[in-house]
């Protein structure tokens, strides 16, 4: 049976909650209507986060993001909709949706919205040299 969107987000357990681990999801299929006009809108999604308890399932995630291709929403509030919908999901200790909107009209929209779990503090982030050090022993 072929899939069907749906406004269900499924789980599962964080296989890794001793520690921080970032999560990064594109989908740069996102549309939805233009409340206004009724013409479709385009955009990538780009999902940060940092889980704690669960994890959101990705195919859910796809058939969810799907849901929204009929509806008529501002781009803000579409954004703020969908963070919101995940947080609830699934409680992460920190997460970033970004909705980078393809031009109409020309006008960009790029909309960022976040979330950080009460208590929770980022730890400092660590800079690695992209390159190992060079030595000049021969051998």
């Amino acid at each position: 049976m072929p899939s069907q969107p749906q406004k269900t987000l499924e789980t599962f357990v964080n296989p890794s909650t001793e520690r921080d681990y970032q999560i990064h999801i594109e989908a740069p299929e996102f549309t939805c209507l233009c409340p206004k006009t009724g013409q479709p809108d385009f955009a990538t999604l780009f999902l940060d986060y940092i889980p704690d308890l669960n994890c959101v399932e990705l195919k859910s995630l796809k058939l969810y993001i799907w849901s929204f291709r009929g509806e008529g929403h501002f781009h803000e509030a579409v954004t703020n909709r969908i963070l919101n919908d995940l947080v609830k999901a699934i409680g992460p200790r920190f997460m970033r949706l970004t909705a980078k909107f393809y031009v109409r009209g020309g006008i960009f929209t790029n909309v960022v919205a976040e979330h950080r779990k009460a208590g929770w503090q980022a730890q400092p982030k660590v800079e690695l040299s992209q390159f190992p050090a060079q030595s000049n022993i021969r051998g």
